[in-house]
């Protein structure tokens, strides 16, 4: 079982940064993919940002030159720096892991979401 922790989401001002983290725990083997997804209202989730088991990096073109994914391997974690936010960044955040476990099998995970709002 692979369980992923999400935290750091919040209320922002317009211009304002968060960084939100992702931190998996349990019988993991190695990572493969990590990527942040959000849902606004009323809006199809879309993927934010990825990154690959050997750190290239993907990003949607609305949040290209203020996002920033990482990744530490040591720690089975990842984060997302957003800077800049804008109202329409206003969603909840999702990661997702996809991986191997020990015992052979893929994992593909979710975490529980966490509410970022950027607003005045």
């Amino acid at each position: 079982q692979v369980q992923l922790v999400e935290s750091g989401g919040g209320l922002v001002q317009p211009g304002g940064s968060l960084r939100l983290s992702c931190a998996a725990s349990g019988s993991i083997f190695r990572i493969k993919r990590t990527a942040w997804y959000r849902r606004a209202p009323g809006k199809e989730r879309e993927l934010v940002a990825v990154v690959s088991s050997g750190g290239a990096t993907t990003y949607a073109d609305s949040v290209k030159g203020r996002f920033a994914i990482s990744r530490d391997n040591t720690k089975n974690a990842a984060s997302l720096q957003m800077n800049s936010l804008k109202p329409e960044d206003t969603a909840v955040y999702y990661c997702n892991v996809e991986g191997l476990e020990y015992s052979g099998g893929t994992f593909a995970n979710w975490g529980q979401g966490t509410q970022v709002t950027v607003s005045s």
